[in-house]
This record gives C-alpha cells, structure tokens and sequence, in this order.
C-alpha cells in the first residue's frame, strides 16, 4: 500500500506540472506554480500519513466525537466566513493557508461512523436504532456540504456511509429504503441547480451545443483520442493551452490520456485497482468491527472518487468536478489523502497484532463479515 501510494503520488507530480505549467505561466508567470505547492502539500500529508501510521488506529475510537464535533464546527464556519470562488464557498484561512474543510470530512465521517456502527452491534438493522439515527447523522453533515454548494463531495460520502452501513449489518429492507431516497434526492439535486443541469445535459447531448454546455466534454474526449495507444509524448499536450478547463484538476486525466497515451492510462487504472485490492483486503483481516469499517470507508472513498473523476472524462457518467487522487492537483485533497492511507497502514500494522496495545485494551473480536458473510 505504501509503494503504491508513493508512486501514485510522484506520478501526480509529473502529471500536475505537465497539465498546469501552461496555466501557471499566464496567470502567475510562474510555470511551477501549482507542482511546488503540490509539493509543499505532498510534504505535509506524508508528515501526518507517517505519523497517523505509527500511532495505533483504535486510539482514535474516544476521539471520534470530538473529531466529528470540530468538523462540523469547520463546516458551519465556511458558510458564514468561507472565501467564495467559482460560484461556492469551500475554503476558510487566509491566503496560501486555506483548508477545505469538506475535504476532510471525509475520514472525520469515516471515523464517527465506524465508532457509531461498532457500538451498536445486531441493533443496527433495527429502525429506531440504526437506520433512523443513521440518516440523521449522515444528512446533517450533506445539507452543510450542499449548502457550499459540494455534489461531487456530498455524493462520495453518502457512498462511502452507506457501504460502511451495509458491511455492518443492515438489511435489504433499510438498503432498500436508502436506494430509493438516495436516488431521489440526487435526481432533484443535479436538476435544482442549472449548472448541474448543463452538466447533466453535456453528458446526454454534448454534440448539440459544442461551444457551449458539451465543450468539456467533447475536448476531454478529444484529447484523449489524440493520445492514441502510445500518447503524443509528456509535455506535448494541446487540450491544456485552455482547450480543458481545470485541466490540471478535473481534467487531468485527459492530459494524461493525450500526452501518455492509452497503455498510461489503463497502468494508472492498474494502480488504482490494486490500491482498492489492498485496502479491502485490509479490512477483511482487520482484528475489529472499528478498524474493519474505518478500512472499509477508506477504501470506497478513493476508488469511488477515482471511478466519478474517470467516468466523467470518458463521458461514462456526467461530470461532477471532484479531483482525481493522487494525481490532481488539490492541496488539500492529497493531504487528506494521504492522511487517511496513513490510517490504513496503521490498521494493516496494529490491527492483527496480538500484542502490545490490545493486550492492555481488550477488545471485542467480533468481525463484521461474521454479520454479513457478503461483505
């Protein structure tokens, strides 16, 4: 997990300063303007993932309340001090130090939830116990992410809950009922807004409005037709002189496409799929229900963020703007990232060891797959 993720995390600085020098050079006059940041951020997420993986997970068990508490607290603060750009209101600080709280609500839900479902054992697939509080947890942190307004984030954690709710126990009954809210409230949500309705219809009907609502997703296609089976070279990228917009974010998957080729695309694929192998197989020998479903959360966020980053560019579902793992840039986002691996590794490293900390802390070792044999 390790290796993979430092490559994935190089990789990102190639790809970054190849799909942003363009846009550095404009803007800042500075082509390494976004890698260096993404350095500087790589640096301090490697500090918290080396950290958070030396340091035993189950620690953060009584610390998951006020974790969740000073997230929300975060959250509550961007809507009244937040700094606004691009229509949203996303980040709090001041100049270079601004965070993206929503970014890092991922693991603080992670965490809460995994501490929630844990304590509550077979009395998860009741109604008053499980699914009731377990909607009410999860929808009171969705209406602030969309209040910024987040779809992309809000649906990777409504993802990740609800597979976290599955792999403890829930039944086909409640599974049943979410589906159909779930759906619902994301059918309503992508039309109420019209920048999501423009998203919605450049995936149906891109070709009728090429200058318009389909350019992104015409030119991401393009260029990753351009990029072949062996790419046109690094750097040589056409899509980025302002043809992709966000090309070193969302759409730096296109820039690999264009610039590296298919065989590069289908080797980060590769990479991606065996990271989502490890992590799952992390949580299938996790000693507890706490590290088996912070395993679990973890592991559904990257890929499930990964597959809405690529199925956008590939016109496989509509675009939601989230960045790709890893390799896009977002500061906040890889640090993030990389302190949620830093979990992982400490549940790969402590979470079967028999000695040490679980000797002078019993635990229960109960697994969750015992529940649902499925999982």
């Amino acid at each position: 997990m390790l290796a993979l993720t430092t490559a994935l995390t190089i990789a990102g600085f190639v790809v970054v300063y190849s799909a942003s020098f363009v846009t550095g050079l404009v803007e800042f006059g500075d082509p390494y303007y976004y890698v260096v940041r993404q350095m500087v951020w790589a640096a301090g997420g490697a500090v918290l993932m080396f950290g958070m993986a030396r340091t035993d997970y189950r620690r953060l068990r009584p610390l998951a309340v006020p974790i969740m508490t000073v997230t929300i607290a975060l959250l509550v603060a961007v809507l009244v001090i937040g700094i606004s750009g691009g229509g949203a209101r996303r980040w709090i600080g001041v100049g270079e130090l601004t965070i993206q709280p929503a970014e890092f609500a991922k693991l603080s839900v992670i965490i809460y939830l995994a501490a929630w479902l844990a304590s509550k054992g077979d009395s998860v697939r009741s109604f008053e116990h499980g699914l009731l509080p377990f909607v009410a947890i999860i929808g009171s942190v969705s209406v602030l992410i969309m209040l910024q307004p987040n779809l992309g984030t809000t649906l990777i954690i409504l993802v990740i809950t609800v597979t976290m709710f599955y792999v403890a126990g829930a039944s086909i009954a409640q599974m049943t009922a979410l589906a159909v809210t779930g759906f619902a409230s994301l059918a309503f949500l992508a039309t109420a807004a019209g920048y999501r309705a423009d998203r919605l219809s450049a995936f149906f009907s891109a070709e009728s409005d090429p200058q318009g609502n389909g350019f992104q997703t015409l030119q991401s296609l393009i260029a990753m037709g351009n990029g072949g089976i062996h790419g046109l070279g690094l750097g040589a990228s056409r899509a980025k002189f302002f043809y992709i917009p966000e090309s070193h974010t969302d759409g730096v998957f296109a820039i690999v496409g264009e610039e590296l080729g298919l065989i590069a695309t289908l080797a980060f694929l590769g990479l991606y799929m065996l990271l989502m192998i490890r992590g799952f197989q992390v949580a299938r020998r996790a000693r507890d229900d706490f590290g088996q479903l912070i395993a679990t959360g973890i592991t559904t966020w990257i890929t499930v963020q990964a597959l809405l980053n690529i199925g956008g560019i590939t016109r496989t579902i509509p675009l939601t703007g989230v960045p790709l793992p890893f390799l896009s840039f977002g500061s906040n986002a890889l640090a993030s990232v990389l302190l949620a691996i830093g979990v992982l590794l400490s549940i790969s490293r402590f979470g079967t060891d028999r000695g040490g900390y679980f000797e002078k802390h019993p635990v229960d070792t109960r697994r969750v797959v015992r529940r649902r044999p499925d999982a």
